[in-house]
């Protein structure tokens, strides 16, 4: 077992007899399966469509909790007791840690559901994460290798369509749950329209931080490049400008 606690993650405790109810009419996946322990993968999108933060909801069999990004938790938590109003619903922050690792899964833990190659995660109090002091595991490695996104790299806050970052590749959208916030935009996109621009891995010969625009020789915007490991790099890239070199500040990128 390979394992390590997520510094980056924050928790926060969901409680209430609406609870479910409550976040099913705000995020994009199906949450009500979660009657019974598991895991379920989501985002809160504003009113036009727009990603504003992705997370985990999971049943522990004790707790129900929202596995947040660190970056995003406090924003979030705001705009989802905005919501509230007169639903019997409660949101707190916890104290709990997020463990993840690869290999034989603890007792207690869950499958990451956006993709088999990012293993498992589990929930506790602070120090009782997997033991076993195992060395860090190359993450941003695993994401490249699957096109998996992360917020504030390939996520931006009221920029991204979370179509456009494969979300429905990684388990994150349900078309048929019914109405949530920015649902009507999310099903034209998926239904009426042909994606023009997304989220692929790229060859990468240099470096560039993320975000760094990539150009076409002429200095057209192409994309914004993304997480880099190996040679290779997740890019956010308009389909009909990927063809000829392309350029993030040194670096050379190539579509695979």
């Amino acid at each position: 077992m390979t394992g390590e606690t997520d510094p980056t993650r924050r928790l926060a405790l969901v409680g209430g007899p609406d609870a479910l109810p409550f976040l099913q009419g705000l995020v994009t996946n199906d949450v009500l399966r979660l009657k019974a322990p598991g895991i379920v993968y989501a985002a809160l999108l504003s009113p036009q469509g727009k990603y504003l933060a992705d997370f985990f909801v999971v049943n522990t069999g004790d707790a129900l909790l929202l596995d947040l990004p660190g970056a995003l938790a406090d924003a979030t938590l705001k705009r989802l007791t905005m919501y509230r109003l007169r639903a019997a619903v409660t949101l707190a922050p916890c104290d709990l840690v997020v463990t993840r690792g690869l290999g034989d899964a603890p007792p207690g833990a869950l499958p990451d559901p956006r993709h088999p190659a990012l293993g498992w995660r589990a929930y506790g109090a602070p120090g009782s994460e997997a033991p076993g002091g195992a060395p860090a595991i190359d993450w941003a490695s695993i994401r490249v290798a699957h096109v998996i996104p992360e917020t504030g790299a390939e996520l931006i806050p009221d920029e991204t369509f979370i179509l456009e970052a494969g979300f429905e590749a990684l388990h994150g959208v349900d078309f048929r749950k019914g109405c949530y916030v920015g649902q009507e935009v999310t099903a034209r996109m998926k239904h009426k329209t042909e994606l023009r621009k997304g989220l692929i891995r790229v060859n990468i010969a240099g470096s560039a931080p993320v975000g760094t625009p990539i150009l076409l020789p002429d200095g057209r915007e192409a994309g914004r490049l993304g997480t880099q490991s190996g040679g290779r790099a997740l890019a956010h890239l308009r389909f009909d400008r990927l063809a000829g070199p392309l350029t993030a500040d040194s670096a050379v990128i190539t579509a695979e």
